[in-house]
């Protein structure tokens, strides 16, 4: 799906962390702190800026910042820069594993209430299985 410029800066807003501090400016020697909230994304190619009152996505071009055009296609920079979602709520279902049908007869063929498990010489055999109980019944 296409995604323009504003389009990616809308959505990227408030997935950046907001920092204090990150935007300095050199005057002659020194350098200065500017006292500003700043929310920032970076990665290899893109850069995205966002203060109080602007955003502005960069395209890094070896060591210069251009910003892009407000209509320019931005789906690169929106794959690349999208944090995702924090924290994903529940289980993760795992993929089924195809299984022989020969494994299949031989597993169904074990009695109800057995197991397999192994002996002292490493040799297969069936295993009664434990019935747990309620501690106190």
């Amino acid at each position: 799906m296409s995604k323009t410029v504003q389009k990616v800066k809308n959505s990227l807003k408030f997935k950046a962390d907001e920092r204090e501090g990150l935007l300095t400016i050199r005057y002659g020697v020194k350098k200065f702190v500017v006292p500003h909230k700043v929310r920032m994304l970076s990665d290899g190619k893109f850069m995205f800026l966002s203060f109080v009152a602007s955003s502005e996505l960069y395209k890094v071009d070896g060591k210069v910042l251009k910003a892009m055009d407000k209509g320019a296609e931005a789906s690169d920079a929106y794959d690349q820069l999208n944090p995702g979602r924090k924290g994903k709520r529940g289980r993760r279902t795992r993929g089924s594993v195809a299984v022989s049908p020969e494994l299949q007869a031989a597993l169904s063929s074990i009695p109800a209430g057995f197991r397999l498990g192994y002996g002292p010489d490493g040799s297969i055999k069936l295993v009664k299985t434990r019935v747990r109980t309620k501690k106190g019944a």
